[in-house]
């Protein structure tokens, strides 16, 4: 539920992860700062809200923790997401690259 409504996110900003202008860590940062950030109304809002401890300074820094045993689950399940995503996203990058160098 949460790991799909981040999915969502992602696949929004496909375009950027293609031309590598961002990653799917650094999006994941910024969905989480859109979540944490706005009053709770949607239960994956409340769910992250009371899961998942978001903490940054002033100079961008930012701390992603778990609150409890299953917000560390949530946070791991998380990360590893975006991290598979990046994969994903790299061997498209890649057979994009290729196809433009065997059309040259």
């Amino acid at each position: 539920m949460i790991i799909g409504e981040f999915a969502k996110f992602l696949q929004e900003h496909d375009e950027e992860l293609l031309t590598r202008k961002t990653t799917p860590l650094k999006l994941l940062h910024a969905w989480l700062q859109k979540v944490i950030n706005k009053n709770p109304k949607s239960n994956i809002d409340k769910i992250v809200h009371k899961e998942i401890l978001y903490c940054e300074n002033k100079n961008g820094d930012y701390l992603i923790l778990g609150k409890s045993d299953s917000g560390r689950v949530l946070v791991s399940a998380l990360i590893k997401f975006a991290k598979s995503y990046e994969n994903y996203t790299h061997s498209k990058w890649v057979e994009m690259t290729e196809k433009t160098f065997h059309k040259s």
